[in-house]
């Protein structure tokens, strides 16, 4: 079903865990309220995580010794009330190892909106183990997210029927159906979470980060931002740019675009690596089984689609695999490289009638777990993106825009064309047309884009770079495929990075790496 930016809630580093699982089953500087920032932690072992974080086990022991420690910080509800009720923020460290100078803090959003970073951290703690070398690795939970008074909407069994429905409507009765839908999600957000929906813009988050800052002890911030982690990153620049550390953005949101023109670009991304699969399929050595060309690869999963418009296929009992379940699952797997082969085979398998694979794909995208059970990402992602992005769009309005996007991708053209509908009468204005993220005066901050990247596009690094202005981003070129770079494992990436990062060493700016 479409929502604000509906390709763009899963971050790949938030959603490998989960889809591995999956398918082995088959411009102030400080916080306002000076009290808050005299708070201290109080760190403990880590619960598992919750259902609105995703679910599953308490983190793993470090693989160089130490445990994963957790807790809340208070947080003013609305900071413009900064003496007003609070709310608690979910957080998670990982301490230095000492076996470096210590920097201080280096503090993690992995994307979204609506990812648990609570979660996504020590999911990935292996990553970043030479980071931890000089940094503490925290990570939190925004606000709305996970146990960080998280925005609640539908219910799992409400969900279900939710995702089953046609995101792409060919008459009038199915656009009825789908704004229906609309609506009845968004009356649910503000049934159940209308306390929290007007004070979880980025704005507020990037607010909450410098109150962080202060409590952790950190005179500067330190960050590493990831897909949405990027906007974040780029907002909080812009609110407080002499307290920006050591920053890094990977998978760059493009900050001067509209949501119809990220909503566009998203079209271009995601059927560019569409392309790029097929490709690689067909060059590989041993038969590709879905397609003799590339064309042939593309076509067949068109005739796919259509079929399944008006004739579901078995998927994950006793769900049935829809042309909308198909089309997110093909976008999750094409999050990154890693995830071809699941494609491949979810494609073969959906050929010969089976849904499985591509409905455990799209559950991915949603945050559905084996067990029946939704995180909260897609709920917290509405909020988020609805509150940040001024534009409402009609029926009308996008009925005019459906060409542009079918151009840009025959594919994923329709499917993102009526996601723009998801803030249709959603109970709080939105913010703004696109985030502000100016920052002059701020340190280097190191922009990471990657050629092949589908969710966000690389054309958006560098637009990043001119929005935070002259001698702040420093562009980065990785020459790869999937969402972000770091996480690919490619040297000169990393060493890009762990450069800045550990040592202050900057690249050279238009460094490429292949």
């Amino acid at each position: 079903m479409p929502k604000p930016s509906p390709l763009r809630a899963a971050a790949v580093t938030a959603s490998a865990l989960l889809l591995t699982s999956l398918l082995a089953g088959c411009g102030d500087d400080g916080a306002e309220d000076e009290d808050l920032t005299r708070q201290r932690l109080s760190w403990e072992d880590c619960p598992a995580p919750s259902q609105a974080q995703g679910g599953g086990n308490s983190p793993s022991p470090l693989p160089n010794g130490g445990e994963w420690e957790c807790a809340t910080m208070k947080a003013p509800r609305d900071w413009d009330d900064p003496e007003g009720d609070t709310i608690e923020l979910s957080l998670i460290r990982a301490e230095a190892t000492g076996t470096g100078r210590r920097i201080g803090s280096l503090i993690f959003n992995f994307g979204g909106p609506g990812g648990s970073g609570v979660a996504a951290l020590p999911a990935f703690g292996n990553d970043y183990e030479e980071l931890r070398t000089r940094y503490d690795l925290v990570s939190f939970d925004p606000r709305g997210v996970g146990r960080s008074a998280p925005v609640r909407c539908l219910n799992d069994q409400r969900l279900d029927a939710y995702f089953q429905q046609d995101a792409t409507p060919d008459d009038a009765a199915e656009r009825t159906e789908l704004l229906e839908d609309v609506e009845d999600f968004n009356a649910a957000c503000e049934k159940n979470s209308a306390t929290m929906l007007p004070h979880v813009l980025t704005a507020d988050a990037a607010r909450d980060m410098d109150l962080m800052r202060q409590v952790l002890g950190d005179e500067k911030l330190h960050y590493f931002g990831i897909s949405y982690g990027t906007e974040l990153g780029g907002v909080y620049a812009h609110l407080f740019p002499r307290n920006v550390g050591r920053a890094v953005f990977d998978a760059v949101v493009d900050p001067t675009q509209t949501p119809e023109q990220g909503s566009l670009g998203q079209a271009r991304g995601f059927q560019r690596a569409l392309g790029n699969f097929a490709e690689n399929c067909v060059s590989k050595t041993e038969e590709c089984p879905i397609g003799d060309s590339a064309q042939d690869v593309e076509g067949r999963i068109a005739a796919l689609l259509r079929d399944l418009d008006s004739k579901p296929i078995p998927g994950v009992f006793p769900r049935e695999l829809t042309q909308t379940a198909a089309t997110g699952g093909i976008a999750q797997a094409l999050y990154s490289q890693e995830f071809w082969d699941y494609l491949t085979e979810g494609l073969d398998q959906a050929y010969d009638g089976n849904g499985q694979i591509l409905m455990l794909l799209s559950d991915t995208l949603n945050g559905r777990r084996t067990n029946g059970e939704y995180s909260n990402i897609v709920a917290a992602n509405t909020a988020i993106t609805c509150a940040d992005d001024k534009p409402r769009y009609d029926v009308a309005h996008v009925e005019r825009r459906l060409p542009a996007f079918r151009a840009a991708s025959p594919l994923f053209g329709e499917y993102l064309a009526w996601g723009m509908l998801g803030c249709t009468d959603w109970p709080v204005p939105g913010a703004a047309d696109h985030p502000d993220v100016s920052a002059p005066g701020a340190a280097p901050i190191l922009v990471i884009g990657n050629t092949g990247d589908p969710a966000t596009p690389y054309e958006g690094a560098r637009r990043m770079v001119r929005a935070l202005g002259e001698g702040v981003g420093v562009e980065l070129t990785y020459r790869g495929q999937g969402h972000g770079a770091y996480d690919s494992k490619n040297r000169c990436v990393q060493d890009a990075v762990h450069g800045y990062l550990l040592d202050g060493k900057l690249p050279k700016a238009g460094t490429v790496c292949s």
